[in-house]
């Protein structure tokens, strides 16, 4: 009897081990996928058997059953993620599972540049093939109102970041992450900016950024740019500022700025209307923003640009004067 007992648990132990050892040669063995398989889509709130249904009709695995039967021997049942993924071709039953079971779906990326306008911003959209597109043909209003936002015009309203997310994300939800980043931020530095600001509320702020993005590129000088209008805001003078013209232009636009352009009023002109625009002239970074909150403690009025992406700044017309004729020479000469 006892004999009978130990062959009988000889043989189970053989069984079981030979059924350990066919599924983990099973597991680590490449399934080879053909091209049409390696792009797959798991369904939201799927169980076990149904990943492995999808995986059989998508022609990653033969039959369900041995990846269901390694999944629950691992315990790895309950962490299965949906999404997107592509695979490797050789990809093994266990990697699989660890993909899976980690996450890694393909990911989509999106970068939104400092200092681009709306447009462009949904030009890089439009383009990137990873973001489903819904918006062909809206309104700026019509975006916004999907977004959830109480505004008309959409420029300066998105924060410039990468972002990353699934394929086929449609391009509204990137958007309204781009506006909630930008909207947090901004609120968030509203708070902690500088006391006796001319500006009425955080929009005015974020036009102001936007204009300080657009004059410099040199992070060092931001806070200076901002201080020169600032003062100009405070004593009423006019911002004169070339890059709002040059918004106001829109296609007109052809590279170069004229003294009829600087003549022709627009809502946009800032050589000929007071105080700031109506709205941003672009997509203004957390350093213009900061600037525009937290500008340099200066007395000058005026800059020039030097030729080198630097400025010289003056703290009245004679001073900027000579300084344009130096300046101007000195670009000349080279």
């Amino acid at each position: 009897m006892i004999k009978r007992i130990k062959n009988w648990l000889l043989i189970n132990f053989i069984i079981g081990l030979g059924l350990v050892v066919w599924l983990a040669y099973y597991a680590i063995t490449p399934l080879k996928l053909q091209p049409s398989s390696q792009e797959i889509t798991i369904d939201p709130k799927s169980g076990l058997r149904s990943i492995a249904n999808q995986l059989v009709k998508q022609g990653v695995l033969n039959e369900p059953w041995r990846f269901i039967l390694i999944a629950r021997l691992l315990n790895k049942q309950s962490y299965l993620q949906a999404g997107s993924y592509t695979l490797n071709k050789n990809v093994s039953p266990y990697q699989l599972l660890l993909s899976l079971n980690h996450g890694k779906t393909t990911q989509g990326s999106i970068t939104f540049i400092e200092g681009k306008s709306f447009a462009q911003m949904k030009e890089k959209i439009i383009k990137n093939d990873a973001i489903k597109q819904t918006i062909t043909g809206l309104s700026e209003s019509e975006i916004l109102k999907l977004i959830g936002s109480s505004y008309n015009v959409a420029e300066g309203l998105f924060f410039p970041d990468t972002f990353y997310f699934d394929r086929n994300t449609t391009d509204i939800v990137i958007l309204q992450r781009s506006y909630e980043a930008m909207r947090i931020k901004l609120a968030k530095a509203w708070q902690a900016r500088d006391a006796d600001l001319p500006y009425k509320n955080s929009y005015q702020a974020l036009i102001m950024a936007s204009i300080i993005e657009k004059e410099t590129g040199k992070a060092s000088e931001r806070p200076m740019i901002a201080g020169v209008f600032i003062n100009r805001l405070r004593i009423g003078m006019r911002l004169q500022t070339d890059p709002t013209v040059i918004y106001g232009m829109d296609s007109r636009y052809d590279g170069n700025i004229r003294k009829k352009d600087l003549l022709m009023d627009t809502p946009y002109n800032t050589y000929t209307r007071d105080g700031l625009p109506p709205t941003p002239i672009a997509m203004p970074g957390m350093a213009a923003i900061d600037a525009a909150l937290h500008p340099a403690k200066t007395k000058a009025l005026y800059f020039v640009g030097k030729g080198d992406g630097s400025h010289f700044f003056s703290n009245n017309l004679v001073e900027h004067n000579l300084a344009v004729v130096r300046f101007q020479l000195k670009n000349n000469k080279q």
